[in-house]
């Protein structure tokens, strides 16, 4: 019996074939016997571990939602929700005028925006009216989501020189 206050562990899930054939290639790639024996392989053992919780569902949450930030569209689409409730169109709009890349078309736009649904971080609220009135809004989720966003482009502004910097060294050679 668990005393109150307690948390339990949930049991550790057995490895894949393919994840301990991973661990096994860190161990000879750090010319060791027991990967984890070194805290080099041991940060690397446990992130094969994480990796493969994941790793076999090419839709799991963790892949799809990273991925996500790395599009073209996803990660302005909801810095723009951030400042309201906004119809497809305007939406579209706002994107375009404020996008390196240009307008949005309007497919990619509704694929961005369903695909951000589904991941519960946009809400579409349809108002039965003529023609129908389609809103879409941040969820507390996707609220959440954007404060991480920003805390990377805070930490990406601060780091801005540094960053120039070292791709001026490297493209130097040197």
């Amino acid at each position: 019996m668990v005393a109150q206050g307690e948390k339990t562990q949930a049991p550790e899930r057995a490895l894949s074939a393919a994840a301990r054939a991973k661990i096994e290639a860190l161990a000879r790639a750090l010319r060791v016997d027991d990967a984890a024996a070194s805290p080099a392989g041991a940060l690397l053992s446990g992130l094969v571990r994480r990796m493969d919780r994941h790793e076999h569902d090419r839709e799991a949450p963790v892949r799809e939602v990273m991925a996500r930030l790395g599009d073209r569209w996803s990660t302005l689409i909801l810095l723009v929700l951030q400042a309201g409730t906004f119809r497809h169109a305007t939406l579209r709009r706002l994107v375009a005028a404020m996008s390196a890349e240009g307008a949005i078309s309007q497919r990619m736009l509704t694929l961005r925006l369903r695909a951000l649904e589904r991941d519960g971080m946009v809400h579409r609220e349809v108002t039965p009216t003529v023609p129908p009135r389609v809103d879409y809004s941040l969820t507390p989720m996707g609220r959440e989501f954007v404060g991480l966003i920003e805390g990377l482009l805070g930490w990406l502004e601060a780091n801005d020189r540094a960053i120039l910097a070292s791709r001026e060294r490297f493209e130097r050679g040197g």
